[in-house]
């Protein structure tokens, strides 16, 4: 049981969390990203704005759930994205596993956290009080997670990591 969605909406995590544990798996982990009240300097934000490319995006967060699903042996994964603008405290994104055990569920929770970040094609701007926006560059220390993980997958027969 796969759920991608990327909408403007607002999501309720509770009740993507029972659609997980109605798989019937033993262990469900979860993420979710919110919109913080500072950016990085700690200066107040108005909001966050968040872009993408539908078909790209769309198809690039198929490949994540695969690839979680694979590595992990899940029995679900939810990814839910927002785009457009969202105010501080507001729910950005859920990431959630479903697997037999809590090990693998939390483990591919953290593996799609980090490639959400760095691997899928979304663009985000920072909305400061009086209307101005900061584009957001991608972040060293996320990439070095992220490249974390592809160290740690095992490599094919050909020596190929997926």
């Amino acid at each position: 049981m796969n759920k991608l969605l990327i909408t403007e909406a607002p999501f309720d995590a509770g009740a993507e969390l029972a659609s997980l544990a109605a798989t019937g798996a033993g262990g469900i982990a979860s993420f979710i990203g919110a919109v913080r009240a500072a950016d990085e300097r700690g200066a107040a934000l108005a909001a966050l704005h968040l872009e993408h490319y539908p078909g790209l995006t769309q198809a690039a967060l198929a490949r994540l759930a695969e690839a979680a699903t694979m590595r992990f042996d899940l029995a679900g994964v939810v990814i839910i994205h927002r785009v457009g603008r969202l105010l501080p405290g507001e729910m950005i994104v859920l990431a959630a596993t479903a697997s037999s055990h809590r090990g693998p569920a939390l483990e591919a929770v953290g593996f799609i956290a980090d490639q959400l970040k760095t691997a899928i094609p979304f663009w985000k701007a920072e909305e400061l009080p009086d209307g101005t926006k900061q584009w957001l560059a991608p972040k060293a220390a996320d990439e070095a997670l992220a490249r974390n993980w592809l160290e740690t997958w095992p490599a094919d027969a050909n020596g190929h990591k997926e």
